[in-house]
């Protein structure tokens, strides 16, 4: 990740809590930090970095240019020691000379950042991140689905769980999965929509994902709305799992057209999405109709992976997931 000299300089300028040019000290909104909270700052985002006695500003931005040097995932992504020093410098227990809420600090961040095509902004958790403001995505290290969740992390995880509980398949896909695969950094993402299911091949939607080689790898998705299970307990069950096979082979035989290289190609993977559970039977059934060539070519994502994925990720919920507002009745209660 390429930031350019000026906005490295300006971020430096904030670590340091050095007043802007033009400005009265009570116009600067960041806390000022000597060499001895220098190094504190760094340490409190699990760095070694130690000030050496020299010029606050200029050893903060080589400092910076050395943390952005560090190995990040994709372009869609930052390295992680960077997210955490834009966490840090925006906590909100550290607002001067304006509220905790830290506007005219956030301000002053974005009007640096935006010549680098970024925006900072406070999340649900209080915490602040970044994001790209052409693709509208968060950019974030690699996210981690295993981690432990926050309060805040969790009661919007129950929130989604409630919304997949009665939301339709095309709800799933167009509200969940797709802003999900976009944030993951899948591109080319095309739904075909229940109207085109003639033309589908098995695939309610294509993508494609660039290896860090510039190679293509392209993904078809097949998604469910409930529980898949082959245990032959529950009614239709099997059935239900002899449609995913037939679809899955459908995926992996048909090609698609990819129009901005002008070519036809094969899936080369296929995912089998689902709101509820994908049971151990489920996957093991699948697993037995298939080859050995097709079903390393099979991955399986239920309602746990979607909940974790999307939590992690710090999407916002579909509108749909948060309570409607009551309505006022029209008399007075009284």
């Amino acid at each position: 990740m390429t930031i350019k000299k000026r906005t490295v300089m300006q971020l430096a300028d904030m670590i340091c809590g050095n007043t802007p040019d033009g400005r009265s000290h009570e116009e600067n909104y960041f806390k000022y930090r000597s060499s001895m909270y220098l190094t504190e700052f760094f340490a409190d985002i699990e760095t070694d970095f130690q000030h050496d006695g020299s010029t606050r500003k200029i050893w903060v931005a080589e400092t910076l240019e050395k943390i952005l040097a560090e190995p990040h995932s994709s372009a869609h992504a930052i390295p992680e020691t960077f997210a955490r020093v834009i966490s840090r410098l925006m906590e909100h227990d550290d607002a001067t000379n304006e509220s905790e809420e830290r506007t005219l600090a956030l301000a002053d961040l974005n009007r640096a950042l935006s010549r680098e095509g970024m925006e900072a902004f406070y999340a649900d958790d209080r915490q602040c991140y970044l994001r790209n403001l052409a693709t509208n995505t968060v950019l974030t290290p690699s996210p981690n689905p295993h981690r432990p969740f926050s309060t805040a992390e969790m009661e919007r995880r129950e929130k989604l769980a409630e919304y997949l509980d009665s939301a339709s398949e095309d709800a799933l896909i167009e509200e969940v999965l797709l802003p999900l695969f976009r944030q993951l950094g899948y591109h080319r993402i095309t739904a075909a929509g229940h109207k085109d299911k003639s033309l589908e091949y098995g695939k309610d939607v294509w993508m494609r994902y660039t290896l860090p080689s510039q190679h293509l790898l392209y993904f078809g998705l097949q998604v469910k709305k409930g529980k898949l299970d082959a245990s032959g307990v529950t009614k239709g069950s099997n059935a239900n799992m002899a449609e995913i096979y037939n679809q899955a082979l459908m995926m992996l035989g048909h090609e698609i057209f990819d129009p901005e290289i002008g070519k036809r190609v094969l899936v080369d993977h296929a995912f089998i999405v689902a709101g509820g559970e994908i049971t151990k039977a489920a996957r093991n059934w699948l697993g037995n109709k298939l080859d050995a060539s097709k079903r390393s070519q099979i991955l399986f994502m239920d309602r746990e992976d979607i909940l974790n994925l999307f939590v992690v990720t710090n999407l916002p919920l579909p509108n749909a997931a948060w309570p409607s507002a009551v309505p006022y009745p029209a008399e007075p209660p009284f």
